[in-house]
């Protein structure tokens, strides 16, 4: 049994197909899918997939949307956690953080989105789901302070360092479609010389291919068509990632689950016994 830690089924490359896509999950043992949101205007598209599908939600306003967002997109992500206070699916607020890679984004005003989110996890009482993108030490510096029920640091590119500050704090660290790449020396290591109860899988979905379905630009410039990546993808991703650590893939998809649950402790009541 596996979770995909993080996918995006509200995602437009998804509209046509779907239920096949999480058909087509179920089949490879993905038994779970939890699916953030990015703005306020997808709060209630992950609420209906997560109980159309049988899987579970956060709430938040990603990084990259924090230019269109005000005052209202915060209060009206308040307003949903609090009507969603008994619904067993919502596991977490998310998808929050910061995102310094993308160079057009306002720093400071990143970081005010990302404070009083994490000060409605707190007065929530649920974990987070971050985005780490060239900001873990800022991202941690609010974790300190905050302290918020844990999580996870989605699609972790950090240092061993760094890696172990958010251990510290309870995280957990998401890894996906990066790791089957062999050039993605500085994930593999970490991937590898983490403790196992440190991980959770995810695949991003329809984001971060793996490298069986990326395609370069020059492919792609050559009529090749990029990779759809999806939550079926997550058991291979897997493999590699038990291939890597040396050790049995049914006990790595036990382990990955496991720690899922720990840090999304909602998740424990919505899985098959």
């Amino acid at each position: 049994m596996w979770i995909d830690t993080h996918c995006h089924l509200d995602a437009v490359e998804f509209s046509g197909d779907l239920q096949a896509v999480r058909e087509r999950a179920a089949a490879a043992g993905v038994s779970h899918c939890v699916l953030p949101a990015v703005d306020a205007g997808n709060f209630d598209r992950v609420r209906e997939l997560a109980h159309r599908f049988g899987d579970s939600y956060g709430l938040g306003i990603h990084p990259l949307c924090t230019m269109r967002a005000g005052d209202a997109d915060l209060q009206a992500l308040d307003q949903a956690l609090c009507a969603a206070k008994d619904d067993p699916r919502l596991v977490a607020v998310g998808e929050i953080g910061l995102d310094y890679f993308v160079a057009d984004l306002d720093p400071e005003r990143q970081e005010l989105f990302y404070r009083e989110q994490l000060a409605l996890a707190r007065r929530h009482g649920l974990p987070v789901i971050l985005h780490v993108r060239q900001s873990a030490d800022r991202v941690l510096k609010q974790l300190r302070t905050a302290r918020v029920a844990g999580g996870i640091a989605h699609a972790f590119n950090g240092s061993a360092q760094q890696a172990n500050e958010f251990l510290k704090l309870g995280f957990k660290l998401g890894f996906g479609g990066n790791l089957t790449f062999e050039r993605a020396q500085q994930i593999r290591r970490l991937a590898v010389d983490l403790p196992l109860a440190a991980l959770v899988l995810e695949t991003d979905s329809p984001d971060i291919p793996p490298h069986w379905l990326y395609r370069t630009a020059q492919q792609r410039a050559q009529g090749e068509a990029q990779g759809r990546n999806e939550p079926a993808q997550l058991p291979r991703i897997g493999q590699v990632l038990a291939q890597l650590r040396g050790m049995d893939v049914d006990e790595l998809a036990a382990a990955t689950t496991a720690n899922a649950c720990d840090a999304l402790p909602r998740l424990r009541a919505l899985l098959p016994a």
